[in-house]
């Protein structure tokens, strides 16, 4: 057995003879300081990692200012950011705007020193771009002392009542409200649909989420339109900026075919980006990772294998 995995049996049993317990989301955490053990020659920094966007409108109010609201809030690290999309970041090249991708934002940051690092992902749901950010964190973690990700906005439960709470702020008894996400091909799109699902069984059947490319689409969002019987939409994007799906789909598709079925629609075009209820969703991730590091399934198996005993939801083991 590995001196980590004994280092966490040890924890593990204390927590349990002690009654230590820490409600961290759904899953296991153990406490662990990501800045607070650096030594004099070391650097911190976060580095936030976007899919990106073309237009520069949404960018300025939404990627731009995530950004600064995790700078202001954490003056003492540096804040730097990466493009996932490969497209977006060609497109702008073309502009003479160049925006590293995440791999090689990371390898800069640990070309210019930088020895602890939090990666923080603006990502709606944990898809195919978490996994490639896990890959590239994970292929290139040995360039610095200790690297850690965040999850995406919605991983937990308690982050789905969060964004929840947000959509249903303002609600007017007489309209629907449809955010339009973006859906993907894989499994991961069954995100989206627990959000539906929340709303609904939480009590809010007039707030409906649809998907461009992928379930639910925008016959299932229908659907749950028409139970309804309200005959005023709210349309507006469930993505991080308004861009070009926004502009595209949900204004040049969506809203002329419900207004073709009869609704008054007024389309809101906001990324979620936007909202400083959504950017301090982000931050509050932040605050979190920076003092837990979230155990692997690797570390728990071993747990198991010495106590024959499953980690519980409320258990955390305190470093």
């Amino acid at each position: 057995m590995t001196q980590r995995y004994l280092r966490i049996l040890l924890l593990y049993m204390t927590a349990l003879l002690g009654g230590l317990s820490l409600q961290a989301g759904n899953k296991i955490f153990e406490t662990d300081s990501l800045f607070a053990g650096m030594e004099p020659n070391d650097k911190g920094a976060i580095l936030v990692v976007h899919f990106g966007t073309t237009h520069d409108d949404t960018r300025r109010v939404t990627l731009d200012a995530i950004n600064e609201r995790i700078a202001a809030a954490y003056p003492d690290l540096a804040v730097r950011q990466a493009y996932s999309s490969r497209i977006v970041r060609k497109r702008l090249a073309a502009r003479g705007i160049e925006i590293p991708t995440p791999g090689e934002a990371l390898k800069e940051l640990a070309q210019e020193g930088f020895t602890h690092l939090l990666v923080v992902s603006t990502t709606i749901v944990d898809g195919v771009e978490m996994e490639s950010l896990s890959y590239e964190v994970a292929h290139l973690q040995q360039l610095f002392k200790k690297i850690r990700l965040v999850t995406p906005l919605l991983f937990y439960e308690s982050d789905y009542k969060d964004l929840v709470s947000i959509m249903t702020a303002h609600l007017d008894p007489e309209v629907a409200y449809l955010w339009v996400g973006h859906g993907t091909y894989d499994s991961a799109t069954a995100q989206y649909a627990m959000l539906d699902h929340y709303l609904q069984n939480h009590g809010y059947g007039q707030v409906i989420v649809g998907c461009v490319e992928g379930y639910p689409y925008y016959e299932e969002a229908l659907e749950r339109l028409r139970a309804t019987g309200l005959k005023r939409v709210s349309l507006q994007p469930l993505m991080i900026v308004a861009g070009e799906h926004a502009k595209e789909d949900m204004l040049q598709e969506w809203q002329p075919r419900l207004e073709a079925l009869g609704y008054q629609v007024e389309s809101v075009v906001r990324g979620l980006g936007e909202l400083p209820e959504v950017q301090e969703m982000i931050v509050k991730k932040v605050d979190f990772f920076m003092t837990h590091h979230r155990l692997s399934i690797m570390d728990k198996k071993a747990i198991y294998e010495e106590t024959g005993e499953k980690l519980h939801q409320s258990d955390s083991i305190a470093q």
